[in-house]
């Protein structure tokens, strides 16, 4: 490590994860080096048509090409892990992570065609020193094996960054929350703390995720039929007791869902998953046993479009069918916002006459992060100088800065930030907000990576509200007569066959448009094009108040 140069700041910027839930990346920057803790993604809002994902703008680090040394990863979630794929075709460095956080990475890396020479294995306990680094890897609880908290020694002080975390006394793995060498980093002293957010605003403590399991088997111990489970594919602790309780009345195990298939693939080669021989069937061969012994374990507890359980609910499944003899067990609670589409399906399955259970109904999900009561040991513990609130909606911010403030830290040691601002620390460990850096979202579409940007998406979310007319005419090049059209073509807006009367009108007003160009010697087309769709849409809203996507296309003959 290098000695405090007094000229020479800290710089702590979140690119990603703070004032919302998800595309988690934050930076340290030092003199002439910048690391990178996370990488993740996130799903993509309403207003984002045919968007698959949102991954973290990287410009400032672009900028900064040179001096970014490595990314560190605290877990497997696609919401730390997401963008590594995309951000390692731009910035070449090394990738350090556990164990099965490096293996579900690999898995990334290989359908992009990119190597995996970049990654390193860093177990719990271990350090990796930079120039002006030390991260060293901290147990940590959370719903994936392998997650870690960062303990990282800078120029300027020690920072402690939870990561995501709970602090569960009987994990499922057995591996506890290192509390103690959480406490050690406390003693040593921390200048500056960065801390989980999401669940904040519940009072007490996450119940373990043992629980889960104990309701699973009274919930198969009473099942008949087949047994369909639909849960989060990163979350290999439900998973594993999931496959428990079906061993534990004899029943197979079959999977659905591309990422659940991964997951499970990759945590089983990594000795992850305790898996009993025999337990696993291929899809295909349910039907060679009795409905009684089989357990379906698929994706779709968001009620996705494309996932296994939402196909299976509206009849599209290629291979599985729900009928009144089948339990499905929803293990998971709606995503804030999600909310509509999550009981859409629950509702779905109720009109089949599926029964239905879902967390509302019993203790068939736990949260994954930290309450009140678990957040006020991690401050009691470390003690910091200073605070950051990071991973989570603005609401949750505040929250936890209002929970650090009742713990008795100055508010005035508090940063409350956006994605893109600088939090800088001097020698003396003085903190303040310097300015922001350039920080958003990169939206992903297919192969597609950024160029999809406002003026696409707000042309979609057009298209999408009020459709379009396609005007197709053609001129006679030197007199601009009309040889044939105008046509009039409609998608999303009309249905042309029972409504020939205004499209008859539209043609009206197309050919007295362009008959004025004529009279007033417009003769440049994309004059014209811009007439027709000004008057063409004055005369739709007019008539029926919609305002569709106009697109005129004009031939020369």
């Amino acid at each position: 490590m290098v000695q405090k140069n007094k000229k020479k700041t800290l710089k702590m910027i979140p690119l990603g994860g703070v004032g919302e839930i998800g595309k988690n990346m934050s930076i340290l920057e030092y003199d002439d080096e910048i690391i990178i803790l996370d990488c993740g993604m996130t799903f993509p809002d309403d207003d984002m048509p045919g968007i698959d994902i949102v991954i973290p703008d990287i410009t400032y680090l672009m900028k900064n090409i040179d001096r970014v040394k490595a990314l560190f990863l605290t877990h497997g979630h696609e919401d730390h892990i997401g963008a590594v794929p995309y951000i390692l075709k731009k910035i070449n460095v090394p990738v350090y992570g556990t164990k099965l956080t490096l293996g579900l990475v690999e898995s990334k890396l290989q359908e992009h065609n990119i190597s995996k020479e970049n990654l390193h294995l860093v177990n719990a306990g271990e350090t990796v020193k930079t120039k002006h680094f030390s991260v060293e890897y901290i147990r940590a609880c959370h719903s994936i094996p392998d997650s870690v908290s960062f303990g990282i020694k800078t120029p300027v002080g020690n920072i402690i960054f939870t990561g995501d975390f709970k602090i569960d006394y009987t994990p499922i793995d057995g591996d506890k929350m290192d509390l103690h060498r959480i406490a050690q980093w406390g003693m040593d002293g921390v200048m500056l703390l960065c801390a989980d957010s999401t669940n904040v605003e519940r009072p007490g403590y996450t119940l373990s995720e043992s629980s889960v399991g104990d309701t699973f088997i009274e919930l198969f111990s009473k099942a008949y039929g087949r047994i369909i489970v639909a849960t989060f594919a990163s979350n290999l602790h439900r998973v594993q007791q999931i496959i428990k309780a079906a061993e534990k009345f004899k029943r197979k195990v079959a999977v659905s869902g591309r990422s659940m298939v991964n997951v499970i693939k990759v945590a089983t080669e990594l000795n992850k998953l305790e898996i009993k021989k025999g337990t696993l069937i291929d899809l295909k061969d349910i039907n060679k046993y009795d409905e009684s012994e089989i357990v379906l374990l698929m994706t779709g507890s968001q009620g996705e479009p494309m996932s296994a359980l939402n196909r299976m609910a509206y009849g599209e499944h290629r291979k599985l069918v729900l009928t009144e003899n089948d339990t499905v067990i929803i293990s998971a609670s709606p995503i804030p916002g999600n909310e509509k589409i999550f009981f859409g399906l629950v509702n779905r399955l109720v009109e089949m006459g599926v029964k239905v259970i879902h967390s509302s109904l019993a203790d068939v999900h736990v949260s994954g992060h930290a309450c009140q009561e678990e957040l006020k040991l991690i401050h009691t513990l470390v003690k910091p100088k200073y605070f950051i609130p990071v991973h989570g909606e603005s609401r949750h911010l505040k929250r936890h800065a209002k929970l650090a403030v009742e713990m008795g830290m100055p508010e005035e040691n508090i940063f409350i930030g956006r994605n893109g601002t600088v939090f800088e620390f001097n020698y003396k460990q003085e903190g303040f907000i310097s300015g922001t850096v350039e920080s958003g979202n990169i939206l992903v579409d297919g192969l597609g990576v950024g160029d999809v940007g406002s003026a696409v998406l707000r042309d979609r979310k057009h298209l999408s509200e009020d459709g379009i007319i396609i005007v197709m005419v053609v001129l006679e090049k030197s007199t601009k007569e009309i040889i044939s059209g105008p046509e009039i073509v409609s998608r999303g807006f009309i249905y042309v066959k029972e409504n020939l009367d205004l499209v008859s009108e539209m043609r009206k007003v197309v050919e007295n448009t362009l008959n004025i160009c004529k009279e007033d010697s417009i003769t440049d087309i994309g004059t014209m094009r811009y007439n027709i769709r000004k008057d063409l849409n004055s005369y739709i809203y007019h008539e029926i108040k919609r305002g569709p996507m106009i697109i005129p296309i004009i031939t020369e003959l």
